[in-house]
């Protein structure tokens, strides 16, 4: 279908008919949107013929193998052929063995559930922590805290638990039982103290918030193991431990969302095995299956599940909840030959290498332009907050982030950036290349950043 088109037909198709994600299409009065036709390992290509490299899996971080995998298209097609759905009430022979390759990669998880995107898989979780809240009490064990600046999803729901002030805007009011607790980037401690003489107050400030609300009203934290769309915020290493132990005190559940960092983006199967800790509840989605299909999982210990399953003989007490896509056989057949890929081609330790090359770079960015405040990361992953001034730390304004990508663009490589997501921090630059990416797509990726804050200056 995508070798015959006319570009200007299709370009005004899309126009006259696509309403797309996070975009404010007055600008489409007079430009045309960007339209993807084809893609084939870091490249992609629009309908003008232009070509990018794509430093951001796709847009959103989640073509991680990347593009043009002709051994994922194949089985899933020969999988839909054989059998595309059926209600996940049932079972599926790649559902099964998906959920089987993945607790393999997740030691102390017991259980996965299957849906169709990572908002509904965090909304998944917190209706299990809702639901035993009923199941081992009386309900009241139902609030659930968030951190500031992280990002959960776009329901209502998913909203409620996310700590970016122009994520929520205008779509108010939030579920109750949402509480949010400090975010821990040391860049800009919300305590003011310096790492190294600090107290982790940034972990600890979980526990204040608990009695807060107190803590026989609390169920679950959720937080992603590295903040994502909020900066690019890797916690120090006591954090999780802390995190862990104030969980254990009160009877905490602890949700870690993987949907960004999670199937290798960090240089583990998931951010959370950086940080020695062990979740609760794990939540995934983008990377899982490459883009490829869609699919997400809320993955829970086994002693989650048997609350459930051992719930008093009651005939509201097991999870009554489903997912339509959650039956699609797509999604699990993609996931298995994503995961085999990862594996044959190691590219676990592909991350590892070329994110340290990527960190040497852009370290060497930062160095040359004072512009840059701080650069933090971990594998291919890595964010630069632009500043006016080191000393005071004062934020760029978002046009200016917006420039510095649009002359990337110019230069036919794609990066992100923090987008409308706060008041005043919309100042990262954000680098999630595919975890196939080499030494000279690195280069190439680095050096267009460099050509744009040269012909840039603030």
């Amino acid at each position: 279908m995508a070798e015959h088109f006319n570009a200007s037909d299709i370009i005004e198709t899309d126009k006259s008919s696509n309403w797309h994600h996070l975009t404010q299409h007055q600008q489409f009065d007079e430009a045309d949107p960007l339209v993807i036709v084809s893609g084939e390992g870091m490249r992609v290509t629009d309908a003008r013929g232009n070509e990018y490299l794509d430093a951001t899996s796709g847009g959103v971080w989640t073509v991680n193998v990347g593009y043009g995998r002709a051994s994922i298209a194949d089985a899933v097609r020969d999988q839909l052929l054989a059998m595309c759905y059926f209600a996940n009430s049932g079972g599926s022979i790649p559902g099964a063995l998906f959920a089987e390759r993945l607790l393999e990669k997740m030691p102390g998880m017991g259980r996965v559930y299957y849906s169709n995107s990572g908002s509904e898989a965090n909304e998944k979780g917190y209706k299990m922590v809702r639901q035993l809240a009923h199941i081992n009490g009386d309900g009241g064990k139902y609030k659930i805290i968030y951190r500031d600046r992280d990002y959960h999803g776009t329901t209502i729901a998913a909203l409620s638990s996310s700590g970016q002030f122009e994520r929520k805007n205008q779509y108010g009011p939030f579920v109750p039982g949402f509480s949010e607790f400090a975010h821990c980037c040391c860049y800009r401690c919300p305590f003011g103290k310096e790492y190294g003489s600090c107290n982790i107050e940034c972990a600890r400030d979980l526990e204040t918030v608990i009695l807060l609300e107190g803590a026989d009203s609390v169920g679950a934290v959720v937080l992603e193991p590295i903040t994502a769309g909020g900066g690019v915020i890797v916690p120090v290493p006591e954090y999780f431990p802390i995190i862990r132990q104030i969980c254990n005190r009160y009877g905490v559940l602890l949700h870690i969302d993987e949907v960004v960092c999670g199937l290798g983006r960090t240089g583990t199967w998931f951010g959370y095995q950086h940080f020695d800790v062990q979740p609760d509840m794990v939540t995934m989605a983008k990377g899982l299956a490459s883009g490829y299909a869609a699919i997400s999982c809320t993955v829970t210990t086994e002693d989650i599940f048997q609350q459930f399953k051992a719930a008093p003989a009651e005939r509201m007490h097991y999870f009554r909840d489903i997912s339509t896509f959650g039956g699609c056989t797509a999604g699990p057949t993609a996931g298995l030959e994503n995961i085999r890929i990862i594996e044959e081609e190691n590219l676990l330790g592909n991350v590892v290498s070329m994110g340290e090359h990527l960190m040497e770079r852009l370290l060497e960015l930062q160095d040359k332009y004072a512009v840059i405040g701080d650069v933090r990361g971990l594998g291919l992953f890595a964010g630069l907050e632009l500043v006016v001034d080191r000393q005071s730390k004062q934020s760029v304004d978002e046009s200016y982030a917006m420039k510095i990508v649009a002359h990337c663009l110019s230069q036919g490589v794609m990066i992100g950036r923090t987008n409308r997501s706060f008041r005043e921090l919309n100042n990262t630059l954000c680098l999630s290349p595919a975890l196939i990416a080499g030494r000279r797509d690195i280069d190439d990726i680095v050096d267009a950043i460099d050509n744009a804050l040269a012909a840039n200056p603030l």
